[in-house]
């Protein structure tokens, strides 16, 4: 028994060896992109281009390499599958490359490592759901290959997905329509997608596909769904409803002229397709919608009286559609194709072909990469000569003569381009460092990118005026470079170029902006209550965070009232003369005692309002002081003190020694021309926390006490003043000296309050100290008199 069980065993572990080495031949597969230097999303026209200049390039009896034959087979391998959309299909989506291995899917097949494991092997297809199916293998999707295929090419083409699963009879009915679509679809280019619920969850959550069957649309990265029946004319007006609305301009008389002289501004060459159908075909959307980095395209609807002009000037046939490419010459196409049945190839090769002007400007990085490519290999070599010119209407002359030369060049290794000086100063600033200073600003460069971090070889040929001379200098330059690449002396690291139509971006996000405005307000009318909780829940947290806020300002603004009434109320009752908040005002000296808690450690945001008076001043000056600043003792922020000048001018000369500039004043103003200042009645506010003051100067604004009060003592008056009472006045004036005195010491404070109120408002200049000097030392000559009081 155990001798009949050892070949089936055997048996077994080959065929499982057998298979385990599939798998790893199978994983060790050729890039067939990286063979062609392709990208994945590139179209059949590009693929075609590359596999002729590759297969002329390594083909073994041009090329005696050793590896050019293997190479060659390699290149053709590539091209046989990629040429067919059902072989590069297969080869995306499982890494097939032959017709006899097997199909390979996340739904259908297990693989651990190196090792396949296909489910039909052992399947008896007892279930019909594998055959209904099979239809949709191919275009089956998965999370990471959505995330890095699909969405990147979602800017170039749409795409239409259909989210299933096993058991959703209802997608059933909608079979037939899905496939019909899917078949004309496919052929304008539209990539198609199925997610199947039960095996990918989670490209279902990140779709927002909660329910099947749903259809779906993806373009530019967002995602629409599909709320209409299911039939073929919806699902086609919802493709070209995802398209944006402005990709093909309607052209008429009119407008053509307009139209075709943008190429300027624009920087594109002008397409326009002549046909007979109202409507903008489908595929010419799509067309646009791929090549609108490239091409500005326009429609002319000949059924129309107003484009007959267009249709004679061009000389267009009005039983095919015909299409039309303008570069810089606009009263002649650069290109044309014409035929009853527009297919995708042919126009994906034409557009391929005429994807840039004959000259056209540098205008941002993108384009600089694409048009001046780095260097790959010896024999895919690409120079650029490149006109640095102004944007100004004097240098037009030499910019035409440019472009006429450029016109007779036919060699696809040589491009030609020009750029503004004013808008890429720094990529002109390298070239034009080693130009004569005595030539004109207009310069001809020749230049080999090397490699992808800026790093270029160049050499400037000529200053460039347009003449004979110049052509022919330049001719020979060419001709000399295609022989000797070593002619480029130079070499520089290039910047980025300066994106000239960033403005264009703004005009982009209004629109993106109207976009997604519409996209809210249609899955307000169709989405499920499942897919509107994010909005709703997003706009229900939006209004109560609104509704709190208004509350909360509005209660805050009723209690600030109250507050600003009970300010109002108080200044009222100060006005009238009654009490404010009490019937005194405190006062406290500053003295060395004091000093620190009332100014050098007062509170942030409090003041010290500081009166400066004398012994002899004292009395009147804080009585004065009182008075004027009764009114505001309601401030909790606002302190009172006084300062004595007789024991401390010291301190006071060294504060306001540091603040000199700001407090000039007449030195000699009531001292009588003694060279002493006299600071009585100064009023200091001082913020002992930000380190600044604000000082009052007391302004005498009584009258003239000395002739007012004889002449309402019945004094003599005019020239009688002078004669006959002269001695009776000086008498009078000798006994008035010492009340006029203390009226004018009285009247010092007469603007304090005015003061007082520019201090509360903010509005007086603030003069800023580094540190506030100490008060622990009184003045000498004042220090003496003390002592000898007290013995």
């Amino acid at each position: 028994m155990t001798g009949s069980k050892m070949p089936v065993l055997l048996a077994a572990a080959a065929f499982l060896s057998a298979v385990m080495l599939t798998g790893v031949s199978h994983g060790s597969e050729m890039d067939l992109y990286k063979i062609l230097g392709v990208t994945r999303s590139a179209s059949q026209a590009e693929i075609k281009k590359v596999y002729k200049r590759l297969a002329k390039e390594w083909h073994p009896d041009k090329n005696k390499s050793p590896g050019a034959e293997d190479m060659f087979i390699k290149i053709t391998k590539s091209y046989e599958i990629l040429s067919s959309e059902n072989k590069r299909t297969n080869y995306d989506r499982y890494g097939q490359t032959d017709d006899s291995q097997p199909y390979s899917s996340g739904r259908y097949s297990h693989r651990h490592d190196s090792f396949y494991f296909d489910e039909s092997f052992f399947s008896f297809h007892f279930d019909s759901k594998n055959h209904r199916d099979f239809a949709d293998r191919k275009y089956i999707l998965h999370f990471n290959q959505y995330v890095s295929d699909v969405v990147p090419d979602s800017y170039k083409r749409p795409y239409l997905i259909k989210i299933t699963s096993d058991w959703c009879f209802s997608c059933i009915h909608i079979e037939p329509v899905w496939k019909e679509v899917v078949q004309e679809m496919e052929t304008l280019g539209i990539g198609i997608g199925v997610v199947d619920v039960g095996y990918e969850r989670r490209l279902a959550n990140h779709l927002g596909a909660h329910r099947t069957p749903s259809i779906l649309g993806v373009i530019n990265g967002k995602v629409t769904f599909f709320h209409y029946a299911v039939a073929k004319e919806h699902l086609k007006q919802f493709i070209e409803d995802l398209l944006p609305q402005r990709l093909v301009e309607r052209v008429t008389d009119k407008n053509g002229f307009e139209f075709l002289n943008s190429w300027h501004e624009l920087n594109k060459p002008n397409v326009l397709l002549f046909d007979q159908v109202p409507v903008v075909p489908l595929l010419y959307k799509l067309t646009a919608f791929a090549y609108k980095d490239y091409l500005q395209f326009g429609y002319v609807d000949q059924g129309l009286s107003e484009t007959s002009s267009l249709q004679k000037q061009f000389n267009i046939n009005t039983y095919a559609p015909t299409m039309l490419v303008f570069k810089e010459n606009i009263d002649k196409p650069a290109d044309i194709i014409q035929t009853k049945g527009l297919k995708k190839l042919i126009i994906d090769e034409f557009m391929s072909n005429n994807k840039c002007l004959l000259v056209p400007r540098l205008v941002n990085q993108k384009f600089f990469d694409e048009l001046c490519p780095v260097k790959q290999f010896h024999r895919r070599r690409k120079y650029c000569v490149l006109l640095i010119t102004g944007d100004e209407e004097s240098f037009s002359f030499g910019k035409h003569e440019f472009f006429s030369f450029a016109s007779t060049n036919s060699k696809d290794v040589i491009r030609f381009a020009y750029v503004y000086q004013r808008l890429q100063q720094p990529l002109c600033d390298i070239f034009m460092r080693y130009k004569d200073n005595a030539l004109p600003p207009t310069q001809v460069v020749m230049l080999e990118r090397r490699n992808a971090g800026g790093k270029v070889l160049f050499k400037p040929v000529t200053a460039w005026n347009g003449s004979d001379e110049n052509k022919q200098h330049l001719l020979e330059e060419l001709e000399h470079l295609q022989r000797d690449p070593s002619i480029l002396i130079y070499d520089a690291v290039l910047p980025d170029l300066n994106n000239e139509f960033a403005s264009v971006f703004v005009i982009r996000w209004i629109y993106a902006t109207y976009d997604y405005l519409s996209d809210i307000t249609d899955d307000i009318l169709h989405n499920n209550w499942r897919e509107m909780m994010p909005l709703l829940s997003l706009i229900f947290s939006a209004l109560f965070i609104l509704f709190g806020t208004v509350v909360i300002q509005a209660f805050s603004d009723s209690s600030d009232d109250n507050q600003s009434k009970l300010r109002a109320k108080d200044f009222t009752k100060a006005e009238n003369g009654r009490l404010p908040k009490n019937n005194f005002v405190e006062v406290t000296e500053l003295t060395d005692i004091t000093y620190t808690s009332n100014l050098v450690k007062l509170r942030p945001g409090h003041m010290n309002i500081v009166l400066v008076l004398t012994d002899a001043s004292k009395n009147i000056l804080l009585s004065k002081f009182a008075k004027e600043v009764y009114s505001f003792t309601g401030s909790l922020t606002l302190h009172y003190s006084f300062l004595n000048i007789d024991k401390h001018s010291e301190w006071m000369n060294t504060l306001l020694g540091h603040v000199q500039d700001a407090i000039q004043t007449d030195a000699n103003e009531g001292s009588g021309g003694n060279d002493k200042t006299d600071y009585t009645g100064y009023v200091l506010a001082l913020n002992g926390h930000k380190k600044y003051l604000c000082l009052f100067k007391p302004v005498y604004t009584g009258e003239d006490l000395n002739i007012k009060s004889f002449e309402d003592k019945g004094g003599p008056t005019g020239g009688r003043l002078r004669s006959t009472s002269h001695d009776d006045y000086l008498l009078w004036k000798s006994s008035r000296t010492r009340n006029i005195s203390t009226l004018q010491m009285h009247h010092k404070l007469d603007r304090l309050g005015l003061w007082m109120e520019r201090l509360i408002e903010g509005t007086l200049p603030r003069c800023y100290i580094p540190a506030w000097p100490g008060l622990d030392k009184i003045t000498p000559s004042k220090k003496m008199e003390v002592y000898q009081r007290r013995t």
